[in-house]
């Protein structure tokens, strides 16, 4: 036998009962539900959401792969040092992106504190409501002079611009097709996954491969190479002309994300393009759009204010019609509050600085060539590369870990361990980034560490690799390869003392 049972809603609504309809303002909502006798009753299964989310976190600390946070907090006036959770826990940071110590530069924060002072916090909204203003524009203006592109346009991150420019691309150019680097970031998968376009994956840096799967597709479909520049994780570096070459003989455009390499390379901070013509850019007026060099070759640049330039937010750089139509039509930019003025004034002084000069970059590229060789001394297992990326093999998530720990335990040395999903599995490592503040002693103090931490633990050396795998194992037993030559050469090292370049923005 079914009743029915009336529950009392404390709201007051105008809802259908049965047959009848009540008035707001004369009875209130009625809901009902059915009570069945016991043989009538049924048990009701929901989905088991907890079950979820524990198997997954389950399945990461298996494998070893499960990510811990250390609560370190990095001190400006003390670069590269900063303290833990107990502020008399001091560490030196060896793993952070501030290559060139630019969030704590004296300029930039002068500029940051006195916006701050006069236009407050926040920038009050989207851009196309009330988040635009007078730092954004003179910004972007900056970015495009930069990289001698038409136009730029700022994110609230290079993630957000790298998502929400090639979701953007893929979903308006009919047909369109994706060449993918194999090594690409996550944030470059997720826009190209987004846009639902077809997507074809060429082996890491193989000019080869990428000219073979550009000459399966007719010549009509829309195609865009998406790759970087300094891939962050090994080190290694895109060969960009070359891909500019198959690009424009296959009717493609080129997509390079610049983000670790702004502010490190180039006579004035603009990246691995900028680089490779490094002399004739050194002389070009600021600004200056042309053809003639490989960045100009580059139809769409993407880079970050979060790593040498020391502060926060993203930005593309191209032809204005990609850029106001990027503006126009892409929800990553739409419907994101934009970057608050003090942000977006640093952001442009840092970019100035590094645009005027060259000592810090000139550093931290010291740093790195002195770190890399200390290590290979002590049979360190780096993974050789053209960059400033310091990758120590491991080849363990477990012993990653361990290794990391012991670092900042027993040395005072913040390390952290990069497993899965950021690399594949068995190819497990310690990144280490030398900044430009980073002294001998320092050095000095790291290699000693590592040294010790490596014998402790039995983690293998680079003569042990080259025992069981004779062949190599990401380039460890092979530095002498010439794709491992440093893109900063001695000559361009040597050439003068740090200074200011021939033409300040």
């Amino acid at each position: 036998m079914t009743r029915c049972v009336g529950t009392i809603s404390k709201t007051i609504c105008r809802a259908p009962l049965g047959n009848c309809f009540t008035p707001r303002a004369t009875f209130r909502h009625v809901q009902t539900r059915h009570l069945r006798t016991d043989s009538e009753a049924k048990v009701t299964h929901y989905f088991d959401y907890d079950q979820v989310y524990q198997n997954e976190l389950d399945k990461k600390h298996a494998d070893k792969s499960y990510r811990y946070f250390n609560n370190v907090n990095r001190l400006a006036k003390e670069f590269p040092q900063a303290h833990l959770a107990q502020k008399s826990r001091k560490v030196i940071v060896w793993c952070s992106n501030d290559y060139l110590g630019m969030s704590r530069n004296s300029k930039v924060l002068k500029d940051m504190h006195e916006t701050l002072d006069t236009y407050g916090v926040s920038s009050g909204g989207t851009r196309n409501i009330s988040g635009h203003n007078q730092h954004a524009v003179a910004l972007e203006e900056t970015i495009a002079s930069l990289h001698s592109k038409e136009a730029a346009l700022v994110f609230s991150s290079c993630y957000v611009a790298n998502d929400a420019t090639l979701a953007t691309l893929g979903s308006l150019f009919p047909d369109c097709v994706f060449l993918s680097d194999s090594m690409n970031h996550a944030s470059l998968i997720q826009g190209m996954r987004h846009s639902k376009a077809k997507r074809i994956i060429f082996k890491h840096n193989d000019v080869a491969d990428l000219e073979a799967k550009l000459a399966s597709l007719p010549s009509e479909v829309p195609k865009i190479v998406v790759f970087e520049s300094v891939y962050s994780m090994s080190g290694s570096v895109s060969p960009i002309e070359k891909i500019c070459d198959l690009a424009e003989k296959y009717g493609a455009l080129t997509f390079l994300d610049e983000v670790h390499a702004v502010g490190m390379y180039g006579p004035r901070g603009a990246g691995v393009a900028e680089h490779l013509d490094f002399e004739a850019n050194a002389q070009r007026p600021w600004g200056v759009v042309g053809r003639s060099a490989i960045q100009d070759r580059v139809d769409i640049i993407t880079g970050t204010l979060g790593k040498a330039y020391g502060c926060v937010g993203g930005y593309i750089a191209g032809k204005s019609k990609l850029v106001d139509m990027i503006r126009s039509l892409a929800p990553g930019f739409i419907f994101t509050t934009s970057l608050p003025p003090a942000v977006l004034a640093g952001a442009k002084t840092s970019i100035e600085y590094q645009a005027s000069f060259d000592g810090d970059r000139l550093l931290q590229q010291l740093h790195t060539r002195q770190t890399k060789q200390a290590l290979i001394a002590k049979d360190i297992p780096v993974i050789p590369n053209p960059s400033h990326i310091v990758p120590l093999l491991v080849g363990d998530a477990e012993l990653s870990k361990k290794a990391s720990d012991l670092l900042l335990e027993n040395w005072g040395i913040y390390i952290q361990a990069i497993n899965y999903p950021t690399v594949p599995k068995g190819e497990e490592r310690l990144r280490i980034t030398p900044t430009s503040g980073h002294t001998s002693e320092h050095i000095e103090h790291l290699i000693t560490a590592i040294d010790a931490v490596w014998t402790q633990l039995d983690i293998k050396r680079t003569s042990h690799w080259a025992a069981i795998r004779p062949e190599g194992f990401l380039g460890v037993c092979q530095p002498e390869k010439a794709l491992n030559k440093p893109l900063w050469t001695n000559e361009q090292l040597s050439l003068r003392e740090p200074q200011y370049v021939p033409s300040n923005p």
